[in-house]
């Protein structure tokens, strides 16, 4: 199956404006996790930016994901986009 690489922005304060959305979201990506799609996630140290790794169907199922996450909803991530990855080692 194809792997897909996400890179996407938090919002300016993201630590006090991620709070009311951060236990959904967590569940959101453990259930992923559990599934299989979700290789793994995590911001940058500066918590400026999301990367991502997820092994799904194709590009629009991941942008499902995305775009279906708390953080999307609710403009804790601000932008994101999707590439398909080969995975060289």
């Amino acid at each position: 199956m194809p792997k897909y690489i996400m890179w996407g922005s938090y919002c300016e304060d993201v630590l006090t404006k991620r709070e009311p959305y951060r236990q959904a979201h967590l569940e959101g990506l453990a259930k992923q996790k559990a599934s299989g799609v979700l290789i793994t996630i995590g911001p940058t140290k500066d918590i400026t930016q999301v990367f991502g790794i997820y092994e799904a169907q194709d590009a629009a199922t991941v942008s499902q994901l995305v775009e279906n996450d708390p953080y999307w909803q609710n403009g804790i991530w601000t932008e994101y986009s999707v590439k398909e990855w080969i995975q060289a080692f």
